[in-house]
């Protein structure tokens, strides 16, 4: 049975904790040189400290100190997102190169994995429950180091990534509660509530960035979170709730992807043609950017809480439709200024088959 009282407590001192602790953070970010300097792909135009996401992590230890979870795989959870802060700290303060992000994400989910946390079945629809034996290592790798850096990869304008982040955890937390999921719940509560504490710093004009540091955590937490949920109980959940609830994230990494091989460009790199980056182009303010990203990520969060018990046919071709409209808005940018790259990348796609053909 959940203690209410408990995790009330617990929210606060994360919450407090968090806020107060981003002051300390951002001395020591300025006193190592963990600025981040504003630049061409950039949005900010003053340096801005980095480092932000230890102030998350230690409220997010403080909440978990109090309310002590028990679980089985603590011990490599732990380990794992000790490895992810420290990988975080040193790229907001050396700008490690990709390769060397990977492997420090790749090391902690095989801490995961070779602790016995995978994904071993899923509900697909049409198909029912499907044992993954042999994939399991490959697909509990893929997601983990794929959310990672799906979270990342989205925080590139202030508050968003935490904002994003905090509706994907509040629509977990809801199901959790359901499914008694106390470890989940736990692990929701302190997370939503150091994350909040953080926006209050964060939301635009931000003072301090959540850096690598931040976004990785948050990615790398996220995925456990869905591990030891969603993808848990197979009579409620399928491997379609996870990814509805994170479908802003998710389809906007997969779409970088595409693109970027498309442009044979380097996957691994940074660019300024991600969702936010088009919604800005289009005319839309930094706040507002932000703000609509934030009322599809409760949609999508909303369809995957809705349909965790319904037909996930539905929700999928509902979730799609939804998904569509967002990549519409976000050519919009693009059309403003000429250039339709997603729509002229899939006709080039679609043109050079043929080609072939």
């Amino acid at each position: 049975m959940v203690n209410v009282t408990e995790l009330v407590i617990a929210f606060f001192i994360s919450l407090i904790s968090t806020v107060l602790l981003v002051f300390p953070v951002k001395q020591f970010a300025v006193k190592i040189g963990a600025i981040d300097q504003p630049e061409a792909r950039k949005i900010h135009t003053v340096a801005i400290p980095r480092l932000g996401g230890l102030a998350i992590f230690l409220g997010t230890v403080l909440g978990l100190l109090y309310l002590q979870p028990v679980h089985m795989h603590m011990f490599e959870i732990v380990t794992g997102a000790v490895i992810v802060i420290l990988l975080g700290i040193l790229d907001d303060k050396l700008q490690l190169r990709p390769v060397f992000k990977l492997a420090g994400q790749i090391a902690a989910a095989a801490i995961l994995i070779n602790g016995g946390l995978i994904i071993e079945r899923i509900n697909v629809p049409l198909l029912g429950l499907v044992e993954l034996e042999g994939w399991s290592t490959i697909i509990t790798l893929l997601w983990i180091v794929g959310i990672t850096n799906a979270i990342n990869l989205i925080d590139g304008l202030d508050g968003l990534a935490s904002g994003v982040s905090t509706i994907a955890l509040i629509s977990v937390l809801i199901m959790a509660l359901g499914d008694y999921r106390i470890v989940v719940v736990y692990f929701c509560v302190v997370l939503i509530a150091s994350n909040l504490g953080f926006l209050f710093h964060n939301f635009y004009p931000a003072k301090i960035y959540m850096g690598d540091t931040g976004s990785m955590f948050l990615g790398y937490s996220v995925a456990v979170i869905s591990l030891l949920g969603l993808f848990k109980n197979v009579t409620l959940f399928s491997f379609i709730i996870p990814v509805i609830v994170l479908a802003v994230p998710i389809f906007d990494t997969l779409f970088a992807i595409v693109r970027r091989l498309y442009n044979r460009e380097n996957i691994m790199l940074p660019d300024k043609k991600h969702i936010h980056y088009q919604l800005l182009a289009a005319g839309f303010s930094h706040r507002t950017t932000v703000l609509i990203i934030y009322g599809f990520s409760a949609v999508f969060g909303t369809l995957g809480i809705l349909f965790s018990n319904a037909s996930l046919s539905i929700s999928l071709v509902i979730s799609f439709v939804i998904l569509l409209l967002l990549v519409l808005i976000a050519e919009l940018g693009a059309i403003e200024k000429g250039k339709k790259p997603l729509i002229n990348s899939v006709h080039k796609l679609v043109k050079r088959a043929n080609d072939r053909g």
